[in-house]
């Protein structure tokens, strides 16, 4: 992750343990977070402190530079960032696209590519928010470059931070006019960043304009005067803990379900600040015996400094690079992997990490012709006071080649893997895309977050005999195609009220995209119960995501409780019905797969194998009979009130399907493809009509 995950050294006095000890806190958050381990929910607040590093790694730098020599060597600077970054990067790319050839399906394979290339020229994070990739969804574990998305962040950081630095300079040069120009700067970039979080998730997270606060931050800190703490080791040593409890607390208390970056990012970024100005007035290297002999063994830079974290600090960046690779090809093979099973990915990515360090990051960095033009130190003065001059296409050629070799590898992988999608591939790709019926008349049937007031869409002759009214969310919807089918041929219409993520039981949510309470969702629930009575239909049919497919990882104690307020919930909704003289009939939800359908079963075939069983998933997980329990028994207590339950259709005894009779059952893990939807089009007809 650039300087922020590997600077290392510039000269040998300038290193600093502590920092060192910070990358590899700041990578096992990442790789903690990544394999699973809830214990630290967290973790990938480590990205942030990479950026606060990287921040204040550089403008120290690049300020010494131009105080040394009144300039600063912009080629060069820009060659030696590409020396540490592109050889391992490309490296772990050009590995992951040749792994993908055998794991990926064709249609995978093409559009992972396309991100390779943005990966190879730092850009991913633009092609990530075109594609409007949600690094917190489900289907981000099937990407597996989306985390050098904080690679390309950082780059583009240095191509805006050295002119900010001359222009600091150029204004009237000193450090007050640097933290002045670097913090109206960063606070520009945080209030963006703020506000975004909840506006535009996506810009707020991917953006690196609005992750610049962050670099900022670090460039501020190294500005800040220190000296008061040169003979105050125990102020020093609370900074350091403070900073280091802060980052912990962000660990441990951050969620993927919390907004973020925004204001709750300020805890790693301050921890981290802390941390480097706790440790900014100690001698670096070798000062560790007379810490412990002054009896500072256990001060914050020590503890930073022990070998283990110095080791791992070492390896982050190529950590860094393989550990979500080898992490989403291991899940694509086995989807349910196992702590012992994900103890051995970790083993994996670490072995190929030392590998990487050892013979492809250190080498490159040492490569003649990846320095040719770039011999001397970047951030040294030089001896004469007269810069020296430089060839940009010399120095860069080298970054230029590398980064095109990146870039022209992931396109001819992308036509290659066009090619190799075959007919069946294609119908599988052409099935999960398919719209529901109500979706496909007016995609507007299905409401965003945002709305408020009902839509409801009409199927069916407006003089009908009878009407049906279809109410709820996303899995309301995709009852709509065999649902208006069977009304058809029983001279009835049918009226939808659909909203995405919103169930028409009275349950107030938190939305994990917005990132706060469904508000909207509630208001929505209320107009479309009042406009639904007031059609008096014949019958109501509802069907939403279970609730117990969201909280059967929960702990005991709060699934129950959350499902009795699911139960009261739904019981309000339905008893509205009731007590208006209106029937109503709730369709059971369909079984929550382990895998995302369309993507196993492309993959499956392949591999040529049959997707059974290697995409099916027990019932006892997908199907939650206690949760059908549940909402069976609300449902049966209310008169008038009709219970259907299609599992059958889905699942065996054992396990649940998503390839049956020929086609894909489900477009993601939850939802019905619609070509299959319409085979249970008879079986709904005899429940409902």
């Amino acid at each position: 992750m650039g300087l922020g995950l590997h600077e290392g050294t510039v000269v040998a006095a300038s290193f600093r343990p502590d920092i060192q000890g910070l990358r590899a806190l700041a990578v096992g958050g990442v790789v903690a977070y990544h394999f699973g381990l809830s214990g630290l929910p967290g973790g990938f607040a480590g990205v942030d402190i990479f950026f606060v590093i990287s921040g204040w790694l550089i403008t120290t730098h690049l300020m010494q530079e131009i105080g040394d020599t009144g300039r600063l060597d912009l080629w060069r600077f820009y060659a030696r960032r590409a020396r540490r970054l592109l050889p391992a990067a490309l490296f772990v790319i050009l590995a992951t696209l040749a792994a993908g050839y055998f794991i990926l399906s064709p249609q995978e394979q093409a559009f992972y590519s396309r991100g390779a290339m943005f990966a190879s020229a730092y850009a991913i994070n633009l092609w990530l928010l075109r594609w409007s990739f949600d690094y917190f969804a489900t289907d981000a574990t099937s990407n597996p470059f989306i985390h050098f998305w904080s690679l390309s962040v950082e780059e583009q950081f240095y191509l805006a931070w050295p002119a900010l630095l001359l222009l600091a300079a150029w204004l009237r040069p000193g450090r007050r006019t640097a933290v002045v120009v670097i913090g109206i700067a960063g606070l520009a970039s945080f209030v963006a960043c703020a506000w975004l979080t909840s506006a535009a998730p996506a810009w707020a997270f991917y953006f690196s304009p609005l992750r610049a606060w962050e670099f900022a931050a670090g460039g501020l800190a190294t500005l800040v005067p220190v000296t008061f703490l040169l003979h105050r080791p125990w102020l020093r040593a609370a900074l350091g803990w403070l900073g280091l409890a802060l980052i912990a607390t962000a660990y441990l208390w951050l969620s993927e379900d919390l907004p973020f970056p925004g204001y709750l990012a300020l805890l790693p970024v301050a921890g981290t600040v802390l941390v480097l100005l706790g440790g900014a007035c100690e001698e670096q290297a070798g000062m560790l015996a007379t810490w412990r002999t002054n009896g500072q063994a256990y001060s914050p830079v020590a503890a930073l400094s022990l070998p283990p974290l110095q080791w791992i600090g070492a390896l982050s960046y190529s950590l860094y690079l393989w550990h979500w690779p080898v992490i989403v090809y291991a899940q694509m093979l086995v989807p349910d992997l196992s702590a012992p099973q994900r103890l051995g990915c970790g083993a994996l990515a670490l072995a190929l990490s030392v590998f990487t360090y050892h013979l492809i990051e250190n080498p490159g960095r040492r490569a003649g012709w990846l320095t040719a033009g770039a011999k001397a130190p970047c951030f040294s003065a030089i001896p004469d006071g007269k810069p020296r001059l430089t060839f940009p296409a010399i120095v860069l050629a080298p970054a230029l080649a590398l980064t095109g070799a990146g870039v022209a590898v992931a396109y001819a992988n992308a036509h290659l893997a066009q090619r190799n999608i075959d007919p069946e591939q294609r119908g599988i790709e052409q099935a999960a895309e398919r719209p529901s019926i109500a979706r496909a008349v007016d995609k507007n049937c299905l409401l965003d977050f945002h709305t408020v007031t009902p839509k409801p869409c009409v199927f069916g002759a407006t003089d009908a005999a009878h009407t049906i009214v279809l109410f709820g969310d996303s899995h309301a919807d995709h009852w709509s195609t065999p649902l208006i089918e069977a009304a058809r041929r029983n001279d009835t219409k049918v009226v939808t009220y659909l909203k995405s993520s919103c169930r028409a039981s009275r349950l107030s949510t938190f939305n994990t995209v917005l990132k706060r309470d469904y508000t909207e969702c509630d208001a929505w629930r209320e107009q479309a119960i009042s406009d639904i009575i007031a059609r008096k239909p014949r019958l109501v049919v509802i069907s939403e995501f279970s609730i117990g497919n969201l909280t059967r990882d929960m702990p005991a104690a709060s699934r129950t409780a959350e499902t009795a307020r699911w139960q009261a919930g739904l019981r309000s909704t339905l008893q509205a019905f009731s007590r208006a003289g209106v029937e109503a009939a709730v369709i059971r939800d369909t079984p929550i797969n382990a895998s995302f359908a369309d993507s196993c079963v492309a993959r499956t075939l392949w591999w040529r194998e049959a997707p059974s069983p290697h995409c099916d998933t027990p019932r006892t997980e997908a199907a939650n009979d206690n949760a059908a329990a549940a909402e069976r028994a609300v449902v049966t207590s209310v008169p008038d009130t009709l219970y259907v339950d299609l599992t059958d259709h889905f699942c065996g005894h054992t396990a649940c399907h998503v390839f049956i009779g020929g086609k894909l059952a489900f477009r993601d893990r939850h939802h019905l493809a619609t070509a299959f939807a319409e085979t249970l089009e008879r079986p709904l007809e005899k429940a409902l009509f």
